[in-house]
Protein backbone atom coordinates (compact mmCIF):
# COMPACT_ATOMS: atom_id res chain seq x y z
CA UNK A 1 0.00 0.00 0.00
CA UNK A 2 1.48 3.34 -1.00
CA UNK A 3 0.90 6.77 0.52
CA UNK A 4 -0.23 9.54 -1.80
CA UNK A 5 -0.54 12.98 -0.25
CA UNK A 6 -3.80 14.53 -1.42
CA UNK A 7 -3.72 17.03 -4.28
CA UNK A 8 -5.93 20.09 -4.27
CA UNK A 9 -9.00 18.00 -5.08
CA UNK A 10 -8.14 15.53 -2.33
CA UNK A 11 -7.72 18.32 0.20
CA UNK A 12 -11.08 19.75 -0.84
CA UNK A 13 -12.68 16.32 -0.38
CA UNK A 14 -11.14 16.02 3.08
CA UNK A 15 -12.42 19.49 3.89
CA UNK A 16 -15.92 18.34 3.00
CA UNK A 17 -15.50 15.38 5.38
CA UNK A 18 -14.76 17.83 8.18
CA UNK A 19 -18.22 19.36 7.71
CA UNK A 20 -19.78 16.11 8.95
CA UNK A 21 -20.20 15.56 12.68
CA UNK A 22 -18.47 12.73 14.53
CA UNK A 23 -21.65 10.69 14.90
CA UNK A 24 -22.00 10.59 11.11
CA UNK A 25 -18.63 8.84 10.83
CA UNK A 26 -19.89 6.29 13.33
CA UNK A 27 -23.00 5.77 11.20
CA UNK A 28 -20.82 5.21 8.14
CA UNK A 29 -18.74 2.67 10.03
CA UNK A 30 -21.90 0.72 10.92
CA UNK A 31 -23.32 1.00 7.41
CA UNK A 32 -20.12 -0.56 6.05
CA UNK A 33 -20.35 -3.47 8.51
CA UNK A 34 -21.90 -6.46 6.69
CA UNK A 35 -23.86 -7.52 9.79
CA UNK A 36 -25.96 -4.37 9.52
CA UNK A 37 -26.96 -4.70 5.87
CA UNK A 38 -30.61 -3.73 5.53
CA UNK A 39 -30.95 -2.29 9.04
CA UNK A 40 -33.00 0.88 9.55
CA UNK A 41 -30.92 4.05 9.11
CA UNK A 42 -32.34 5.66 12.25
CA UNK A 43 -31.48 2.58 14.31
CA UNK A 44 -27.88 2.75 13.08
CA UNK A 45 -27.74 6.45 13.93
CA UNK A 46 -29.12 5.70 17.40
CA UNK A 47 -26.45 3.04 17.94
CA UNK A 48 -23.70 5.33 16.66
CA UNK A 49 -24.81 8.19 18.89
CA UNK A 50 -25.12 5.89 21.92
CA UNK A 51 -21.71 4.29 21.38
CA UNK A 52 -20.10 7.71 20.90
CA UNK A 53 -21.58 9.01 24.17
CA UNK A 54 -20.68 5.80 26.00
CA UNK A 55 -17.03 5.95 24.95
CA UNK A 56 -16.69 9.62 25.84
CA UNK A 57 -18.06 8.95 29.33
CA UNK A 58 -15.72 6.05 30.14
CA UNK A 59 -13.11 7.01 32.76
CA UNK A 60 -9.49 7.07 31.59
CA UNK A 61 -7.70 3.75 31.89
CA UNK A 62 -4.00 3.21 32.27
CA UNK A 63 -2.66 1.22 29.36
CA UNK A 64 -1.39 -2.09 30.71
CA UNK A 65 -0.18 -3.46 27.39
CA UNK A 66 3.38 -2.95 26.28
CA UNK A 67 3.82 -0.60 23.32
CA UNK A 68 6.08 -1.49 20.40
CA UNK A 69 6.72 0.28 17.10
CA UNK A 70 6.94 -1.01 13.54
CA UNK A 71 7.49 0.70 10.20
CA UNK A 72 5.33 -1.26 7.75
CA UNK A 73 1.87 0.07 8.60
CA UNK A 74 1.17 1.49 5.15
CA UNK A 75 1.97 -1.86 3.56
CA UNK A 76 -0.46 -3.54 6.00
CA UNK A 77 -3.09 -0.81 5.93
CA UNK A 78 -2.74 -0.32 9.70
CA UNK A 79 -2.10 2.53 12.11
CA UNK A 80 -2.17 0.40 15.26
CA UNK A 81 -2.83 -3.19 16.24
CA UNK A 82 -3.58 -4.92 19.55
CA UNK A 83 -2.71 -8.51 20.37
CA UNK A 84 -3.25 -10.32 23.67
CA UNK A 85 -0.72 -13.13 23.16
CA UNK A 86 1.89 -13.95 24.18
CA UNK A 87 1.54 -10.75 26.27
CA UNK A 88 -0.87 -7.82 25.74
CA UNK A 89 0.81 -5.60 23.16
CA UNK A 90 -0.10 -2.45 21.24
CA UNK A 91 1.85 -2.22 18.01
CA UNK A 92 2.09 1.30 16.54
CA UNK A 93 3.03 1.75 12.90
CA UNK A 94 5.28 4.79 12.68
CA UNK A 95 4.97 5.34 8.92
CA UNK A 96 1.18 5.58 9.12
CA UNK A 97 1.42 7.84 12.18
CA UNK A 98 3.85 10.10 10.31
CA UNK A 99 1.47 10.33 7.36
CA UNK A 100 -1.40 11.15 9.71
CA UNK A 101 0.61 13.97 11.30
CA UNK A 102 1.53 15.36 7.88
CA UNK A 103 -2.10 15.26 6.82
CA UNK A 104 -3.15 17.15 9.94
CA UNK A 105 -0.76 19.95 8.98
CA UNK A 106 -1.76 19.95 5.32
CA UNK A 107 -5.45 20.07 6.18
CA UNK A 108 -5.12 22.76 8.83
CA UNK A 109 -6.47 20.48 11.55
CA UNK A 110 -3.74 21.04 14.11
CA UNK A 111 -6.20 22.80 16.44
CA UNK A 112 -8.14 19.51 16.56
CA UNK A 113 -5.15 17.16 16.72
CA UNK A 114 -2.24 18.72 18.69
CA UNK A 115 1.31 17.49 18.04
CA UNK A 116 1.75 13.92 19.33
CA UNK A 117 -1.95 13.44 19.95
CA UNK A 118 -2.41 10.97 17.09
CA UNK A 119 0.01 8.54 18.75
CA UNK A 120 -1.56 9.11 22.17
CA UNK A 121 -5.04 8.56 20.72
CA UNK A 122 -3.95 5.29 19.10
CA UNK A 123 -2.68 3.98 22.46
CA UNK A 124 -5.83 5.15 24.28
CA UNK A 125 -8.01 3.60 21.59
CA UNK A 126 -6.40 0.20 21.94
CA UNK A 127 -6.33 0.40 25.75
CA UNK A 128 -10.07 0.95 26.02
CA UNK A 129 -10.72 -2.01 23.72
CA UNK A 130 -9.41 -4.20 26.54
CA UNK A 131 -12.23 -2.86 28.74
CA UNK A 132 -14.82 -3.29 26.04
CA UNK A 133 -13.76 -6.86 25.30
CA UNK A 134 -12.97 -8.27 28.72
CA UNK A 135 -14.35 -6.04 31.49
CA UNK A 136 -17.75 -4.96 32.83
CA UNK A 137 -17.86 -2.16 30.24
CA UNK A 138 -18.62 -4.82 27.62
CA UNK A 139 -21.96 -5.63 29.27
CA UNK A 140 -22.69 -1.97 29.99
CA UNK A 141 -22.24 -1.03 26.35
CA UNK A 142 -24.61 -3.79 25.24
CA UNK A 143 -27.24 -2.59 27.70
CA UNK A 144 -26.82 1.03 26.60
CA UNK A 145 -27.30 0.08 22.95
CA UNK A 146 -30.46 -1.85 23.80
CA UNK A 147 -30.16 -4.45 21.05
CA UNK A 148 -32.42 -7.14 22.54
CA UNK A 149 -32.02 -10.59 21.00
CA UNK A 150 -34.04 -12.61 23.53
CA UNK A 151 -36.68 -12.04 26.19
CA UNK A 152 -37.68 -14.83 28.56
CA UNK A 153 -39.90 -13.72 31.41
CA UNK A 154 -37.98 -11.21 33.46
CA UNK A 155 -34.74 -12.01 31.66
CA UNK A 156 -33.47 -9.97 28.74
CA UNK A 157 -30.46 -10.82 26.60
CA UNK A 158 -28.73 -7.98 24.81
CA UNK A 159 -26.84 -8.78 21.63
CA UNK A 160 -23.51 -7.54 20.35
CA UNK A 161 -23.64 -4.62 17.90
CA UNK A 162 -20.72 -5.06 15.51
CA UNK A 163 -18.71 -1.86 15.17
CA UNK A 164 -20.13 -0.15 18.27
CA UNK A 165 -17.03 -0.89 20.33
CA UNK A 166 -14.90 0.71 17.60
CA UNK A 167 -17.00 3.88 17.71
CA UNK A 168 -16.80 3.93 21.52
CA UNK A 169 -13.03 3.46 21.46
CA UNK A 170 -12.56 6.37 19.06
CA UNK A 171 -14.85 8.56 21.14
CA UNK A 172 -12.96 7.64 24.30
CA UNK A 173 -9.64 8.52 22.62
CA UNK A 174 -11.08 11.89 21.59
CA UNK A 175 -12.17 12.63 25.16
CA UNK A 176 -9.10 11.49 27.10
CA UNK A 177 -6.61 13.01 24.64
CA UNK A 178 -8.42 16.32 24.41
CA UNK A 179 -8.99 16.15 20.66
CA UNK A 180 -11.32 18.56 18.94
CA UNK A 181 -12.67 15.83 16.67
CA UNK A 182 -12.93 12.06 16.71
CA UNK A 183 -10.00 10.13 15.24
CA UNK A 184 -12.62 8.69 12.86
CA UNK A 185 -12.40 11.94 10.87
CA UNK A 186 -8.64 11.57 10.53
CA UNK A 187 -9.10 7.93 9.58
CA UNK A 188 -11.39 9.01 6.74
CA UNK A 189 -8.80 11.53 5.57
CA UNK A 190 -6.10 8.85 5.67
CA UNK A 191 -8.27 6.74 3.38
CA UNK A 192 -7.95 9.51 0.78
CA UNK A 193 -4.17 9.49 1.15
CA UNK A 194 -3.56 5.76 0.97
CA UNK A 195 -3.83 3.94 -2.31
CA UNK A 196 -4.29 0.16 -2.04
CA UNK A 197 -2.78 -2.07 -4.72
CA UNK A 198 -5.22 -3.07 -7.50
CA UNK A 199 -7.62 -5.77 -6.38
CA UNK A 200 -6.79 -5.41 -2.69
CA UNK A 201 -9.52 -3.95 -0.48
CA UNK A 202 -8.66 -1.23 2.00
CA UNK A 203 -9.09 -2.34 5.61
CA UNK A 204 -9.53 -0.77 9.01
CA UNK A 205 -6.49 1.10 10.37
CA UNK A 206 -6.91 -0.67 13.71
CA UNK A 207 -6.21 -4.37 13.86
CA UNK A 208 -7.12 -7.01 16.44
CA UNK A 209 -5.45 -10.28 17.21
CA UNK A 210 -6.62 -12.74 19.86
Amino acid sequence: MSAVLPDRAGLAAAGELAELDDVEFGVRLLVNTPTHAGRDAELLRHWARTADAFGAALPPVKASARVVESEDGLARGLLARYSSRPVPTVELFTDTLALAEELVDRLGWRHWYPPGSVRAAAVAHEAVHQQLHHGPAKKSLKQALGHVVLRAGRHTVHGHVAGADEIAAHSHARAVCGLGRSPLLLTAALALAVEPPPGRPQGSPHGRKK
